[in-house]
């Protein structure tokens, strides 16, 4: 096998010395703190990401950074850590049967008072702003009664989602007219980028969260949860310990909405499917 087919180049080719136990030690971090279950393949990944933290800080060695965070569980450097480690892949309106569903259902509880929900992995913020627009879809208005709580682990893509202002490619897939009531192109030194529409904004609250919480101080109960993409960074068993922790911010009528890759037939005494990636309560757990 030539150098160039080499899984990882060897430690005297990088920037870097980068240790198999360095690896190890990430993996062991990032799954206490956040979750994530990083697989053996994300070694460049992880050394890729990692090296812009070293270079950051004027560190040269990974042991030494990884003892630093070990030494002070709450070092500021743990939040770059984690921003760095995570995975944030999202679009306007992504999986649309799920916000034909939402539209339906919003329509359903016409009447009911004020509607909370929840978008549980955020990212740069197109979810919870699709759901935001779903919304004023379905009320026929910019001010639905409608309040969106939107988190996420990683502070950086919580802030770009705050801002709501994005390259013009990012809303080249949305229809005309949607495109013309929700956002404002930008002009000048603002040309190729556009902003949400500030009624958009007005109806979300960003917030940071870990999902990995012991408990989730959210205000709950909400009509529905979206918690789509995520668990499949996740193991099992950490699955099972956020779905019980998000039945307790679900009632009998709340829908979670889950990912197109993401199932949970061991999970069938806390929720139970009741549609395409769509799941309710299950009536045995307790409120």
């Amino acid at each position: 096998m030539s150098a160039t087919h080499l899984p990882h180049p060897p430690t005297d080719h990088r920037e870097f010395p980068f240790s198999d136990r360095d690896f190890r030690r990430v993996c062991q971090m990032i799954h206490a703190s956040a979750g994530i279950a990083l697989a053996p393949g994300k070694r460049d990944m992880v050394y890729g990401r990692l090296s812009r933290r070293l270079r950051a800080l004027g560190m040269n060695d990974f042991a030494a950074y990884l003892d630093q965070l070990e030494a002070s569980p709450d070092h500021p450097e743990w939040q770059a850590f984690t921003n760095a480690l995570t995975t944030n892949l999202t679009a306007f309106f992504r999986e649309p049967h799920h916000f034909e569903r939402l539209h339906a259902q919003l329509r359903d509880l016409s009447g009911a008072g004020l509607l909370r929900l929840w978008s549980c992995a955020a990212s740069t913020g197109e979810e919870p702003y699709s759901m935001a627009i779903t919304a004023c879809e379905a009320f026929g208005t910019l001010t639905p009664p409608v309040r969106i709580l939107a988190t996420d682990i990683d502070t950086q893509v919580l802030a770009t989602a705050q801002r709501g202002v994005y390259g013009v490619d990012r809303i080249s897939g949305l229809d005309e007219d949607t495109r013309r009531r929700y956002f404002q192109r930008g002009t000048g030194p603002n040309e190729g980028r556009c902003r949400v529409n500030p009624a958009l904004q007005a109806l979300i609250e960003f917030r940071p969260l870990n999902l990995l919480a012991p408990r989730y101080d959210v205000g709950g109960p909400f009509s529905a949860i979206f918690c789509r993409n995520v668990m499949i960074y996740f193991d099992k068993p950490t699955q099972r310990g956020i779905l019980s922790r998000l039945v307790t911010q679900m009632d009998g009528g709340s829908l979670l909405y889950t990912g197109h890759s993401e199932n949970y037939l061991h999970a069938a005494d806390l929720i139970q499917p009741c549609g395409r990636t769509l799941y309710r309560r299950n009536p045995a757990v307790r409120a």
